[in-house]
């Protein structure tokens, strides 16, 4: 049936361009219809995006499929260029599956100007969805600095008390790192311009181009840094809370569920590929490692002493985003399949963390815990929701975070031990920080007469919180349709690592292709020559 519509051909441009029509469409309407036109349009994209489970055919290996280009700025070889394969996939689908329901748990959180509210929600999505089918650098990048815009409002506008310092800290952390990749961007273009002759942006023609191993490094570390701060790896952490507390609820649920994810999606679609001899370096591994598993305890400490609720999620996702960078630098096919798997169950239950911590406070209005206590004798599936959702992101066996969290460690462990033990304790981390809060809040003595009258869930949160759940439990149960369809893809990601000559014989083959001629000036090659000579001693 799929083939019959021709799904493949126009499935990914429907889902970038239908909510920004969807955007025009609640701007034009009336304030009180606002919120239901976007919860429609947002249903559509959702129920287009199921589509892409059977078009993807894992089958064909690991290149990308519903593959489309226009020319954009054919002077610059920039094209509109779009495409999936079985990393892209999870990610799309886990940004329509998110947006609607951020937006329909926001129908009684928000209560003015719920016409640019809803508009940029829709904005933000078309943001996201671009940054995982884009096949173009360039086109990338648009989406990726497009996605900033909706995000600031989002906050500064309908946070909280400190929503302009929390705004101006995120656009300003984000913005900086996206500018050193547009220098790494360029350099590269450039770079494959005088090389090959061939002016793109397009992924594939910026694969051929041969990097010294001195390149590689610079490169990598612009690249880095910018998707380390949108993860954000610790140290550059610190924009997060301040982000998740002051944001309204949906704002919350789409940077958890799916804005963190453009950072390690970057680590996996560009700084492996593109950067294989960097990404392999023993300093590169030993460090990210290293920052993967300090920003979990760190990050599970400090959570633990977090008297504000919401404050503690923020930070469990800190903890959680360190898996994930653990299990990249693996590389290994158990530690990147297990990074994806914790990159979606992540997405999956930290949202609806939020999102219940978000209906405690329109019952409440308070998100500190020591302000509850006893929730469960009056409100008991509000409870049964909040109990699961901390449970999956714990990591119970039968839970997709258990899953996800297992592959990163066998994977961890094959390539280090120590490492992995040392991240192994994250798992008790977050039992001790997210165990006390469920007690604090649901099972303490029912000693306040405003948690008395806590009312339990309605139907449009049972409808919000359902499916969220019924996925924890079902991939958590039979990951393996995921695994299956993200296999062929994080095999070639490796196979280019593995692959990749050692620095030396880089360094070799690339000086012999620059003394057949280059436009390279003489200064710029002595420069290069310093900096991979340089590398090959630390070597």
């Amino acid at each position: 049936m799929l083939n019959a519509l021709a799904y493949d051909s126009w499935v990914l441009h429907a889902l970038i361009w239908l909510p920004l029509l969807g955007m025009v469409h609640v701007l034009w309407a009336a304030e009180d219809r606002a919120k239901e036109l976007a919860l429609r349009w947002s249903l559509l994209v959702f129920v287009l995006s199921v589509g892409l489970w059977w078009a993807y055919d894992p089958a064909l290996g690991g290149a990308y499929q519903l593959t489309s280009s226009r020319p954009w700025i054919a002077v610059w070889g920039v094209n509109y260029a779009l495409g999936l394969d079985g990393i892209s996939l999870f990610m799309v689908m886990l940004t329509t599956f998110t947006t609607p329901l951020a937006i329909l748990g926001s129908f009684d959180y928000i209560k003015k100007r719920q016409k640019p509210f809803y508009a940029l929600m829709l904005l933000l999505e078309v943001g996201v969805v671009g940054v995982f089918a884009a096949t173009d650098l360039f086109l990338f990048y648009v989406f990726f600095e497009l996605t900033l815009v909706p995000m600031y409002f989002i906050i500064g506008i309908w946070g909280g008390e400190r929503r302009i310092y929390a705004a101006i800290k995120f656009f300003l952390y984000t913005a900086v790192g996206s500018l050193l990749m547009l220098v790494g961007i360029l350099y590269i273009y450039a770079r494959g311009k005088t090389l090959l002759g061939v002016a793109s942006f397009a992924f594939a023609d910026l694969l051929q181009i041969p990097l010294t191993p001195g390149e590689q490094m610079w490169l990598f570390g612009a690249f880095a840094l910018a998707f380390a701060i949108k993860v954000p790896i610790f140290p550059f952490h610190t924009w997060l809370p301040d982000a998740h507390v002051e944001a309204p609820t949906a704002g919350s649920v789409v940077l958890a569920a799916v804005l963190l994810k453009m950072g390690t999606y970057g680590f996996v679609r560009f700084l492996l590929p593109f950067f294989p001899v960097a990404a392999q370096h023993p300093s590169v591994v030993t460090l990210m490692l290293t920052l993967g598993v300090v920003g979990i305890i760190y990050a599970s400490w400090v959570a633990a002493v977090q008297p504000d609720a919401k404050k503690l999620v923020a930070y469990s996702s800190v903890a959680h985003m360190g898996f994930v960078i653990i299990g990249i630098f693996a590389l290994n096919l158990n530690g990147l399949q297990g990074g994806l798997l914790v990159m979606i169950s992540h997405g999956i239950s930290t949202g609806a963390l939020f999102l219940l911590v978000g209906m405690l406070y329109e019952r409440r209005h308070t998100r500190l815990i020591a302000d509850f206590g006893g929730i469960a004798r009056v409100a008991p599936w509000l409870t049964t929701a909040f109990v699961i959702t901390a449970l999956t992101s714990i990591g119970l066996p039968g839970t997709s975070g258990f899953v996800g969290e297992f592959l990163v460690l066998l994977g961890t462990f094959e390539l280090h031990q120590g490492m992995a033990i040392f991240a192994t304790a994250g798992v008790i981390f977050a039992a001790y920080y997210m165990l006390p809060m469920i007690q604090s809040v649901f099972l303490n003595a029912l000693d306040k007469p405003e948690n008395q009258a806590v009312h339990d869930l309605s139907r449009r949160e049972i409808a919000i919180l359902a499916p969220m759940i019924a996925l924890m439990i079902v991939i958590g149960v039979h990951p393996t349709p995921l695994l299956r369809r993200m296999e062929p893809s994080v095999q070639m990601v490796l196979e280019r690592v593995h692959a990749a000559a050692p620095p030396s014989a880089a360094l070799i083959e690339f000086s012999e292709e620059e003394e057949e001629g280059t436009d390279a000036s003489d200064a710029w090659d002595e420069i290069l020559d310093r900096i991979t000579s340089g590398a090959g001693r630390a070597e």
